[in-house]
């Protein structure tokens, strides 16, 4: 029988939102690898699951990817797990992942819990394109360049915070954003204290400096507005009514093309063609 690995989504706060899909599959795995074992076990206590714990995360993932593959080209099928939310999302799964693809293993994803999803939904900010930008670096070097490769991008942005580094990192972005740009600041999604503030980065930054920020939070940022095509000059519209004489067309027809090809009042050309 070949093995296989599922990606099973955690609740990302409130333990109702496991789906009978993602039980059974815990139920049914032969073992679990888990972020922090610790946080999996309280969850499998709750749905009264033993199956054996495998711990695998950012500082075991180059030892224990392989154990882990290994018992799954042995047969056996396994169950990854993150702390919250689906895994291989801004989390050490990924890697993981792609030792399974290379190695011909079956790889299958379990809709389910998703705080990117989760904010973006009730952001009030604009849902038809965006990008997941995950954690920030902790180094303010590294941070500010992440910050500065996207001035220019005009799709809503998603990013990961703590609430220890939440002052640091509005900051960097009403540096290099503006503190007129919108955000959503997302915090404590589906727990008891859940808590949506669509304010701007400006006035971000004075709340969470008058009151300290608790719990994990999910920033949505509105991306950069769309520029203005600049508007055309009285030369400009002198220029192409001449051009458009030259080529056979009365001055009449002359102004009225031009006036429509750049957006201007017949009056303004005709004034800038007389000159």
């Amino acid at each position: 029988m070949a093995g296989m690995l599922y990606l099973v989504p955690t609740p990302i706060g409130n333990l109702g939102d496991i789906s009978q899909r993602c039980r059974e599959t815990l139920e049914s795995a032969d073992f679990i690898a888990a972020e922090d074992t610790r946080v999996t076990l309280k969850l499998m206590n709750h749905l009264g699951i033993k199956k054996p714990l495998i711990s695998y995360f950012e500082h075991n993932k180059a030892s224990k990817g392989g154990v882990i593959l290994e018992r799954i080209l042995a047969g056996e099928v396994c169950a990854l797990v993150s702390d919250a939310g689906s895994p291989a999302i801004s989390d050490p799964g990924e890697d993981l992942v792609k030792l399974c693809h290379e190695a011909g293993v079956t790889v299958c994803a379990i809709p389910g819990p998703c705080a990117v999803i989760t904010a973006l939904s009730i952001s009030g900010q604009s849902t038809g394109r965006f990008c997941f930008e995950g954690f920030l670096s902790t180094a303010k070097k590294s941070r500010r360049e992440h910050l500065d490769s996207l001035r220019k991008e005009r799709r809503t942005m998603i990013f990961y915070e703590a609430p220890h580094k939440l002052l640091a990192t509005l900051q960097d972005m009403a540096d290099t954003f503006g503190t007129d740009r919108s955000i959503s600041l997302c915090r404590e999604l589906t727990k008891l204290h859940e808590e949506v503030v669509r304010t701007t980065l400006g006035q971000a930054i004075q709340k969470y400096t008058d009151t300290p920020p608790k719990g994990e939070f999910v920033l949505v940022l509105a991306g950069a507005p769309e520029e203005a095509e600049p508007a055309a000059s009285p030369d400009d519209a002198a220029a192409r009514v001449e051009a458009l004489m030259a080529a056979g067309l009365s001055r009449k027809d002359a102004i009225r093309q031009t006036a429509q090809e750049l957006n201007l009042p017949k009056n303004v050309v005709y004034d800038a063609a007389l000159k």
